[in-house]
């Protein structure tokens, strides 16, 4: 009981939701230490009506919150910490997921549409183009148009893909009826994750407040990046009215206040994208700084307003083990893999959904080549971990290059860090030493330090002298510059071999005749 009472003399407490694709999270931060205190998890349930779709039930998403909080509550009572040493709350969630509600009723209109990692690219990343006729030919027509194409893109930042928010919320308003006639009778709210849950939990239909923040704005392709705000002509491109968007704020500013459970009258005051919040969790304030997020996909920012995502990391993990059966866990990649400690010659593009930064391929398939005889699941296993480091690199080079800051270090955090061999790797491929914090909920962290940092709340500075030093673990590069150079100009041999596998082309048989190929 003792320590549970020191506790309480430390400091104002600042929790955050972290909300993300398969569970959500309420954990409270100590603000002067940065100390976790306590937690509650509540997994999440996904459909998937047909091939190709992934969607998530908003009220179960919003449910889940409740009840991380009160659980959380709960568990901070039972330490004797006093829940009124709670300041201020801050949101960080899975981005580009698309929701669309009746302001007037408080009901979904229907289920939240986000994305799924393993199909083909057209799906648009698990959801907004089902290989119909009718749906395709919408996608089609939209991505003629699309940013990317044109000098549009300049104003979004973002290149064309359906991975981003406003083709899925297009076929919302095209495929769905009540969507439809809500948008028509001005009764359409729209949001990503983050904003249907400051909605609902600052009061909701009854006065809740509709507004997103700058970081999940930026992945709707609907965001001037250069205005800060939505933009007329994008919305107009996409047929969207204006109407239906959030207000756009900043990431650490009041929102609003809690209107129920038992931190009523709490300020909601930090909002971010769950990668931009990682970026603040890993304290990364100086230019050239930037950290690597290792999960299902992988998700590099650096502090230049740059983000690349590799879209297959873990799911490679998850591929070994499910589809060919060489590892019966995830834990046992590293084991395999360290047991032969090199490829043999054999690389892994694991591009099951096409390539995104920097290449923005969807024609692209994964291969596995430079197998010999010798090769064997061991190999396979390294060549997959390689993988992940190799696309990585591909990624920093590219924001090397638009920056022109070369990065000293990289930060990483994620599931995959504990793996160790990974993380070698990486330092191996990217030259650099790569940096691990012992401490591994950056995420909720970032949220949890913009909340704090808010104007009206200022329990949390984040002035670089007055934040609170994370023991870290560092990887540092154990193979010379030329043997990573060697190996990474292999990879990119690998990655041209994957590409324009769906498309139709002449083949040089290597006498001068040409055949045709559909693949």
């Amino acid at each position: 009981m003792a320590a549970s009472s020191n506790r309480i003399t430390l400091g104002p407490l600042v929790a955050a939701i972290d909300q993300g694709t398969s569970s959500t999270r309420f954990l409270v931060f100590n603000a002067k230490t940065a100390e976790l205190l306590s937690h509650h998890q509540v997994e999440i349930k996904q459909s998937f009506p047909k091939e190709g779709w992934v969607e998530e039930d908003p009220k179960e998403i919003l449910q889940s919150v409740y009840e991380c909080m009160d659980r959380t509550c709960e568990k901070l009572t039972q330490l004797n910490i006093d829940i009124s040493n709670i300041k201020a709350i801050g949101v960080t969630n899975q981005r580009e997921t698309t929701l669309v509600w009746d302001k007037e009723t408080g009901e979904p209109l229907y289920n939240a549409i986000g994305k799924h990692y393993y199909l083909h690219i057209i799906y648009a990343q698990g959801w907004t183009v089902w290989l119909d006729l009718r749906t395709q030919s919408t996608v089609e027509r939209l991505i003629n148009k699309t940013p990317g194409k044109n000098k549009n893109h300049l104003k979004t930042g973002l290149p064309i893909s359906t991975y981003f928010s406003a083709v899925k919320l297009r076929w919302l308003m095209d495929n769905v009826e009540k969507v439809h006639e809500a948008v028509l009778s001005h009764r359409a709210m729209f949001g990503t994750v983050d904003s249907w849950l400051i909605w609902c939990l600052t009061g909701g239909k009854k006065g809740g407040v509709h507004c997103t923040d700058v970081t999940n704005a930026s992945r709707t392709m609907l965001f001037n990046i250069h205005t800060m705000d939505w933009d007329p002509e994008l919305c107009k491109y996409f047929d969207i009215p204006m109407e239906i968007l959030p207000k756009v704020r900043s990431s650490s500013e009041i929102y609003g206040l809690m209107k129920s459970g038992p931190l009523t009258g709490v300020p909601i005051s930090g909002c971010l994208g769950d990668q931009s919040a990682a970026l603040v969790g890993q304290m990364c304030f100086k230019d050239g700084q930037a950290k690597n997020t290792y999960g299902t996909g992988c998700f590099l920012l650096k502090n230049v307003g740059t983000k690349g995502s590799v879209a297959i990391a873990g799911a490679v993990v998850r591929w070994l083990k499910d589809n060919l059966g060489i590892i019966q866990t995830s834990t046992e990649l590293e084991k395999l893999a360290a047991d032969v400690g090199t490829s043999y010659g054999c690389y892994f593009v694991p591009a099951f959904s096409g390539l995104y930064a920097p290449y923005w391929e969807p024609s692209a398939r994964g291969i596995i080549c430079g197998l010999t005889q010798f090769t064997n699941r061991s190999h396979l296993a390294f060549a997959a971990l390689e993988a992940v480091c190799f696309q990585t690199r591909e990624i920093l080079d590219a924001m090397n290059q638009d920056s022109c800051i070369h990065l000293s270090q990289l930060q990483v955090d994620g599931g995959m860090t504990s793996n160790r061999l990974l993380m070698q790797l990486q330092a191996d491929i990217l030259c650099i030493p790569v940096v691990k914090p012992s401490m591994p909920e950056t995420t909720a962290l970032g949220a949890a330090m913009a909340a704090g940092a808010a104007e009206g709340v200022s329990v949390w500075s984040l002035n670089p002298e007055d934040l609170t030093e994370v023991t870290s673990e560092k990887f540092e590069p154990q193979i010379n510059p030329e043997e990573s150079e060697l190996r990474y100009a292999r990879w990119k041999k690998a990655v041209q071999r994957a590409m324009n596998w769906e498309t139709t082309e002449p083949v040089n048989n290597g006498d001068g005749v040409f055949y045709l190929f559909i693949y």
